[in-house]
């Protein structure tokens, strides 16, 4: 070890690791930049610890080989890494990720350059007095323990461990790849400073708290850091909820009820809080307590229309839609006779313009299909040495090929071997694949196309009317999943308006995170409705009628009628999951529907709606920019209180079947 002399000097080598028990001097070069010895102590250091920068943000290195260190500066311990270029140079007080410019402003576009791996933390972040920035090499960082909130290890395909630090301000640190091994060894020196307890459900993941008496010993061969294989836990879920509930799920809903705590909540400090960290306040500025100022009026009766089963009337003599809003109206109030899905899916999903003449939407056939067959022919003209070389192809050609062979076989028109559906359904999906190659395929996605196959029956429709689906829900996908994330506190904003004593019972049971509606949201509900129901459901959510947030009440439908089972019996967390995926298939689509109506109007009926709800619903938008939109949205939701309750009086009437 370089740099370093003078009596007292105690060091111990194991696979590249230096423990310093003590150090009496430190030579320095850095041009003055020298400490005063009694200052700085090097504690621990080890080698060919690297880290993996973005390649598509940067022109340099992906890899930068470097050390880690933990050192005393002043008696206060930092943990720090600095690349192999930067040696003899002071380690900067950077707190988390790359820096540019002065002032310690963070880089928002800096992307970290591995898989999250549901390691998310927390994004609510509340402000706070940090370390101080000071400028010293582009990749290096210096993080005091006392900001050490969590870690969590992970492991790459190949072996090597690396690392995710994430501060008290819920910012994540560069993660550490050890190339060499070390990270035991790490995280014992870390124990001299600070006791990494492990959470309860998840077995990678460790929140740190400062020594005191109030604080769990722990050492880390107790924890068995590395002793868990893990595995990708939501797409399992997805695939076979009952089994993954009780293999693991635990995971998925730590990941959730982090996310939507900030560090600093008494739930994470335990009695044990560090009392150099601000006093905290009773309040959380980003959580509004979601209750009605008045009470929630009476739940009025809803009651549902017809299927629509005339069209050649809503158009003019040249083809065009004369009242697109009459239709989605017609269609919110019943869905669509089988006979006429496959005209008017291509308008919900916008492969029609509304406003289209029929012989423009010849035009545009023509042209969707020139395009769909170009985009195919990329894929299918690679060859298999070119695949080889094309990792991110290979992969989504495997995930492809994997479901295609288990989505929806118990269908007719994807049962048995070697059946034409499935080849178009393998097709369409590769195609997709070209045509937003970033997202590529994710797990889930073949749930969404069958449908639309299944009733147009054909390649390059179904394919632009999955672009236009995927539209809508191509967060759900996103690997950050915060659209999944997001959806699930509004889904707790909205239970908590109608139902607290609901969600205290489930809070009590470990369960208020609501990870079961997961699946749910993801994929709009297609493993728990029969695939007839699934038409109408779908065809009712893209009108995109009352709300864009109409799948949130009709999660909110689902659990209230639920109330009376979950409350009522002695469940805990397992049970409840178990509860909730044995649903499955058991439904009733018309009363669900019914349900989430008569929510939605019995909360805007509301006189003191919560802010939060009113945004969930969209009821209020804050940009003054859209204050028309809002305005347009509240005269819409008065025209559909009047004319439910002429309907409601008179059941003969036209209007009564038609929404709002």
């Amino acid at each position: 070890m370089t740099g370093l002399s003078g009596a007292g000097l105690l060091v111990n080598r194991k696979r590249d690791v230096t423990f310093v028990l003590e150090e009496r001097s430190r030579d320095s070069d850095d041009g003055g930049m020298e400490q005063n010895v009694e200052d700085y102590k090097l504690i621990f250091e080890k080698e060919g610890v690297y880290l993996h920068t973005n390649a598509k943000r940067s022109n340099q290195d992906t890899t930068i080989p470097g050390f880690i260190r933990i050192v005393e500066r002043a008696g206060v311990p930092a943990l720090e890494w600095s690349p192999l270029e930067d040696e003899g140079r002071s380690a900067p007080a950077v707190l988390y990720s790359k820096k540019d410019g002065e002032g310690g402003e963070e880089d928002t576009k800096f992307d970290p350059g591995y898989e999250p791996d549901w390691a998310v933390i927390s994004t609510v972040k509340k402000d706070r007095e940090h370390v101080p920035v000071k400028e010293s090499g582009q990749w290096s960082f210096s993080l005091p323990l006392s900001e050490l909130y969590s870690l969590r290890r992970a492991r790459f395909s190949f072996g090597r461990n690396f690392l995710v630090l994430t501060s008290r301000g819920g910012h994540p640190l560069p993660p550490l790849h050890f190339h060499r091994g070390g990270t035991r060894e790490l995280l014992k020196a870390l124990q001299r400073y600070i006791i990494l307890d492990q959470s309860p459900v998840d077995g990678r993941l460790f929140l740190a708290y400062p020594h005191d008496s109030g604080a769990l010993s722990q050492s880390v061969d107790k924890l068995q850091l590395f002793d868990d294989g893990g595995s990708d836990l939501v797409l399992r879920f997805i695939q076979d909820p009952y089994a993954t509930t009780f293999g693991g799920f635990s995971k998925v809903t730590n990941f959730f009820r982090a996310a939507l705590r900030p560090p600093e909540s008494p739930i994470h400090m335990r009695s044990a809080q560090d009392p150099s960290l601000p006093p905290q306040s009773d309040e959380e500025p980003e959580f509004e307590l979601i209750t009605c100022g008045a009470e929630l009026g009476p739940r009025p009766d809803v009651t549902r229309g017809q299927p629509l089963d005339k069209w050649e009337t809503f158009l003019d003599a040249e083809g065009r839609v004369k009242n697109p809003e009459k239709i989605k109206e017609l269609v919110f109030r019943g869905g669509i006779v089988p006979s006429l899905r496959r005209d008017l899916w291509k308008f919900l999903l916008g492969f029609y313009p509304w406003n289209s003449t029929a012989k423009e939407r010849e035009d545009i056939l023509r042209v969707k299909t020139d395009e769909y067959f170009r985009m195919k022919v990329q894929w299918k003209s690679v060859s298999e040495e070119q695949e080889m070389r094309n990792s991110l192809l290979r992969g989504y050609r495997s995930l492809i090929e994997r479901d295609v062979n288990r989505t929806d076989r118990h269908n007719t028109f994807f049962s048995g071997n070697d059946n034409p559906g499935l080849t178009l359904l393998h097709d369409v999906l590769m195609t997709y694949c070209m045509y937003n190659f970033d997202l590529g395929y994710v797990q889930g996605m073949s749930d969404l196309l069958s449908p639309l196959l299944f009733v147009t029956q054909n390649e390059v429709e179904s394919f632009w009317c999955l672009t236009g689906f995927m539209e809508l829900v191509h967060q759900n996908f996103e690997e950050s999943q915060e659209a999944m994330k997001q959806q699930l506190l509004q889904l707790s904003i909205l239970l908590k308006a109608l139902d607290p004593e609901l969600c205290d019972f489930l809070d009590s049971q470990d369960s208020g995170s609501l990870c079961f509606c997961f699946r749910w949201l993801l994929i709009w509900f297609k493993r728990e409705f029969s695939f007839e129901d699934i038409l109408t459901l779908w065809e009712v959510l893209w009108t995109r009628l009352p709300c864009d947030n109409f799948h949130l009440l009709i999660a909110c439908s689902i659990l209230e009628s639920q109330r009376g089972e979950l409350i009522g019996s002695d469940h805990d967390f397992n049970t409840i999951l178990k509860h909730i995926n044995e649903l499955t298939m058991k439904l009733d689509l018309q009363s669900v529907l019914r349900g989430a109506e008569a929510i939605y109007l019995q909360l805007i009926q509301c006189k003191e709606l919560p802010l939060k709800v009113q945004q969930v619903l969209g009821l209020y938008v804050p940009s003054s920019s859209e204050e028309e939109s809002s305005d347009s949205q509240a005269s819409e939701t008065q025209r559909l209180l009047s004319q439910t309750q002429a309907g409601a009086a008179s059941s003969s009437s036209a209007r009564g079947s038609t929404y709002p």
